[in-house]
């Protein structure tokens, strides 16, 4: 399991691989135009997912105020699920998820009965909650047998895991919606252990590597584009406009806006808090779902590999101040890009030199704008 998992989390393309190998053989060696192509393509493949998912982390922040830790888990959900659906496997997904709705019943059932909720009120909740995760289950265990077409199964993979987003919220967050930051981030790490934990009793320590959606190869001078590097471009392209469309012609798209600019005053204006927050989790469940079976066949995934990928995400939105979507995304290129180019002179600590980038971001930002302690 040690080799595999060794071996999983060697260099996502081969042909930067091969050029980080002949730079350890020989380390004088100086990049040319044609290096610095493979890297840069490389990075900005990355770049892209790690934009959505800085998108995300943004966007759940600003309208819940919670450092969503726990995002990249929704990767590895999305990418082992559409790997146990191409064996002809019942994914653990179906069985998670089946669990979170019964304890999510439960706590809702609670808290009806405690405030005295008319009974056909109380049933409206309870199927809110119940309903479609319970039938997109049933339609998962007819399914997976099956062994449907592989774009009918990332479609049932994400309609699998993004209802895993507002259960998530209704069971960890919602009863703490007016916390302070700190304690929604304690929150945060409690359920990034817990669901890390958990996912590895689903899903299992093996990992696995998806099959790509597109196996088309392109050659652009000394660059070898893969049909899956365009289609995590397409994808990440298309998700990032249907988001603005979303955020500026529908009215919940306004309503999660208002709630990220004040949400008092929204609350207010009758925008109810905990459903921007359900709404909120569910686009980012769904984001994660989507990056994971990006990822999927860039590399092998286990149960934890969320973490560092989410985590990533996680660096880019923070170089936008978790407020300014356009700045995830350039940050989030940036990230791709030290990733890429650290690879290639200094593998052995690509990590820090991605992670370390955030101290001189947090330094200038906490010079640029302080703030009180209270604020």
């Amino acid at each position: 399991a040690g080799d595999r998992r060794d071996a999983g989390r060697q260099e996502r393309r081969l042909g930067l691989g091969q050029l980080i190998g002949r730079h350890h053989r020989h380390p004088g060696a100086l990049m040319d135009f044609s290096i610095a192509s493979i890297l840069a393509l490389d990075g900005a493949t990355n770049g892209a997912i790690y934009a959505l998912l800085a998108l995300a982390t943004v966007l759940v922040f600003a309208v819940t105020r919670i450092i969503f830790i726990p995002q990249g888990e929704f990767v590895a959900f999305g990418a082992l699920t559409l790997a146990m659906l191409q064996q002809g496997l019942v994914p653990g997904t179906v069985w998670f998820l089946l669990v979170m709705v019964g304890v999510a019943a439960v706590a809702e059932l609670a808290a009806g009965l405690k405030a005295h909720l008319p009974p056909a009120r109380l049933l409206r909740r309870l199927a809110g909650i119940v309903v479609y995760p319970v039938a997109i289950s049933l339609v998962a265990i007819w399914a997976a047998p099956l062994k449907l077409p592989l774009l009918l199964q990332a479609l049932l993979t994400l309609a699998l895991v993004t209802p895993f987003g507002p259960l998530i919220y209704r069971l960890a967050y919602q009863s703490l919606a007016d916390a302070s930051v700190l304690v929604l981030l304690i929150v945060s790490v409690g359920v990034h252990f817990a669901l890390l934990g958990l996912g590895l009793f689903f899903f299992g320590a093996e990992g696995f590597r998806n099959p790509s959606f597109w196996d088309e190869r392109f050659s652009i001078g000394p660059l070898t584009l893969s049909g899956q590097t365009v289609i995590i471009f397409l994808a990440s392209v298309a998700l990032i406009v249907a988001l603005w469309l979303f955020f500026e012609r529908t009215l919940q798209g306004k309503a999660l806006r208002a709630t990220a600019v004040n949400r008092l005053g929204a609350r207010l204006q009758g925008i109810s808090s905990d459903s921007a927050g359900t709404l909120t989790f569910t686009v980012a469940a769904f984001i994660g779902a989507l990056s994971g079976l990006l990822i999927g066949p860039t590399t092998t995934v286990f149960y934890d590999s969320g973490f560092l990928i989410g985590l990533k995400g996680f660096v880019a939105a923070v170089f936008a101040g978790l407020s300014s979507y356009p700045q995830a995304l350039l940050g989030a290129l940036a990230v791709g890009l030290l990733e890429s180019f650290g690879s290639f002179w200094a593998s052995a600590f690509k990590e820090v030199i991605v992670f370390g980038s955030i101290l001189p971001v947090l330094l200038w930002r906490s010079l640029r704008d302080p703030h009180s302690e209270e604020h």
